[in-house]
């Protein structure tokens, strides 16, 4: 599942990743990101190869091979091609960095493994550092703490979904994050399911109503009501609900409300589902729990590259 996802990512992968090097090599316009626009690395003296790796500090489940490599790939691209097109019949620098992996997406390592290593031209690693780890270490710090909680839910039915509430333009790969650390992945967007919320249901004048809408404008697209009473629950199932969000309802009411939708629509609890109280929400029943903690509240993993 997962390389059919990354599959998926490697178009907007590209993107992130030359929109990730033209900000920090302060690119305008449609230059190409270049190491030689880092200024520091360029103290270094051209031709200048070494071997560098990369290491955990801390637990964690890693992800983000896919970003790494591309940096890389492009920074090696870039200097290849303006070698290529100097004055000099011998370009004096070409690049390809040989980029060595110890582990995978989605496995768990500990504190002071060995994540991969670099070989290549010394300017070229430098300049590629940072974006590369900010990557990695942002992407496996959303798989770690999604791990955290899959394993609160390690023996119930329910399942652990992401949300919208991801870093701006982190989208597709936070969600990527999340199935490496065993959770779900929510809708992706505004495009490929109805979340008919309190202003939705407002607008359209009511729950029935907004329901049919959806029903009539996109009959292939699942459609999820967020309710926040028992009342409103029965009036999304009449309406023929796939799913039903039960925003801040407290256990017992959670518990009512499983036993009032018989099957008859899947069920999501929502709103501040910290790791402390979701077995209690588990253990009530619904089918799914959704937390936006899992890529909002990023703790970057601390990752660290040293030179051999």
């Amino acid at each position: 599942m997962l390389n059919a996802q990354l599959e998926k990512l490697q178009q907007d992968i590209s993107k992130t990743i030359s929109w990730a090097l033209c900000e920090d090599l302060g690119v305008v316009d449609n230059e190409t990101p270049q190491a030689s626009q880092d200024i520091t690395a360029m103290l270094i003296p051209e031709n200048e190869q070494a071997v560098a790796t990369v290491i955990t500090r801390e637990d964690c489940i890693v992800c983000g091979v896919a970003w790494v490599n591309e940096v890389f790939k492009q920074l090696d691209a870039s200097l290849n091609s303006t070698a290529e097109q100097a004055t000099s019949s011998l370009p004096t620098r070409m690049s390809s960095t040989k980029i060595t992996w110890f582990v995978n997406d989605g496995e768990s390592v500990a504190a002071n493994s060995t994540l991969f290593e670099l070989e290549g031209d010394a300017r070229t690693l430098l300049t590629g550092e940072r974006v590369a780890l900010n990557f990695l270490q942002t992407l496996s710090g959303t798989a770690t703490l999604t791990s955290h909680y899959v394993k609160e839910l390690a023996g119930s039915n329910t399942k652990l979904l992401d949300t919208r509430k991801t870093l701006p333009g982190l989208r597709s790969a936070q969600k990527y994050a999340v199935l490496c650390g065993g959770g779900v992945n929510h809708r992706i967007g505004l495009f490929d399911a109805f979340l008919i919320k309190e202003n939705h249901i407002a607008a359209c004048g009511g729950i029935s109503q907004a329901v049919a809408t959806a029903k009539s404008n996109h009959s292939d697209k699942t459609i999820e009501v967020e309710v926040e009473s028992l009342n409103e629950l029965e009036q999304a199932l009449n309406a023929g609900a796939d799913i039903i969000m039960l925003d801040n309802f407290s256990p017992a009411m959670i518990e009512q409300a499983v036993t009032a939708t018989r099957g008859k629509a899947k069920l999501e609890v929502s709103g501040n589902m910290t790791i402390e109280i979701l077995q209690e929400y588990a253990k009530a029943g619904v089918d799914y729990i959704s937390s936006g903690a899992l890529t909002k509240h990023v703790h970057a993993v601390d990752l660290s590259m040293r030179f051999k």
